[in-house]
């Protein structure tokens, strides 16, 4: 079994290179581009995530993804609780024991859930915070499903591929502005919260990392369901160069149904996707979907 460095009392050790390496070795894990596995080697930057996501002392703390565990010791420092989810079992069956070992009184405040967080839709625990190091492949979905099945998430910090950051963190009109960007401004507000170097991890990606912050609020007050405003996004990202009236042709049976549905919604018909917040897009499945007498 690794046992942790030897540090100054002050300073909770963390996972450094040689620990992650050798507890990988233990259970003869190599990481694997198809699960997205690029495990966080350097003890500043889990330091760094966990104070900017600002994690209080009372809160419980959703985790997806751990591996070898090296975020989750500084969670475990931070909060009250932690629940890990993570799909891989060889790595999930390794976690109790190395919070034992570098936590030793933590342990029941550790809750393991072996699954595909896409598949999860109850935890153990009611989680009011979201911290995770995602696999670039399903970084968005793996938030928006996360975010509609958890509505006890208030607040959070993802580490995600930066380009996909700056998509989820985009304004209206901004170059990168899409269906990240919507459908994740109908929870909360997100803006991009730093850039994490390629060589904290092992191994190193060929690309940067973003972290993106975000902050829970209610949707938009509207009669219209989550799934039917989700659709005109959909449509209108499908072909984005489009007009809103050209894009929501299939959407609303015809190009003059989308116009119809458009001007009721106070949107220009010859608009583009990108340029429409949250808001108008609520609008615009409110007149496909009006409130019946």
């Amino acid at each position: 079994m690794t046992e942790p460095n030897s540090q100054p009392a002050a300073v909770a050790p963390l996972l450094g290179a040689s620990d992650i390496r050798r507890l990988a070795e233990e259970i003869g894990v190599r990481p694997t581009k198809t699960l997205g596995q690029n495990f966080v080697i350097d003890g500043n930057t889990i330091r760094r995530i966990v104070s900017t996501a600002g994690i209080g002392p009372d809160e419980t703390v959703l985790e997806v993804g751990p591996g070898l565990g090296s975020l989750t010791l500084g969670l475990l420092d931070a909060a009250s609780a932690v629940v890990a989810v993570e799909v891989d079992p060889v790595l999930a069956a390794k976690l109790p024991e190395t919070v034992s070992a570098w936590r030793p009184r933590t342990e029941g405040n550790f809750h393991l859930v072996v699954s595909d967080a896409m598949k999860v839709t109850e935890l153990p625990v009611q989680p009011t915070a979201l911290v995770a190091n995602l696999p670039y492949n399903v970084a968005v979905p793996v938030v928006l499903h996360l975010l509609q099945h958890f509505p006890s998430l208030q607040h959070g910090l993802v580490m995600v591929q930066d380009e996909v950051a700056d998509r989820l963190a985009a304004s209206p009109g901004s170059k990168v502005y899409g269906v990240p960007s919507v459908k994740a401004a109908w929870y909360g507000r997100m803006r991009k919260a730093g850039v994490i170097g390629m060589n904290v991890f092992w191994p190193a990606p060929k690309i940067h990392s973003g972290l993106v912050s975000f902050t829970r609020h209610d949707p938009p007050a509207t009669h219209a369901t989550r799934e039917q405003v989700f659709a005109v996004i959909d449509a209108a990202f499908a072909q984005r160069r489009k007009t809103m009236r050209a894009a929501l042709a299939g959407w609303a049976g015809s190009a003059a149904e989308a116009e119809r549905f458009l001007v009721t919604a106070g949107v220009d018909p010859t608009a583009r996707g990108e340029v429409l917040d949250i808001s108008a897009y609520v609008r615009i499945a409110e007149a496909r979907h009006p409130v019946e007498a």
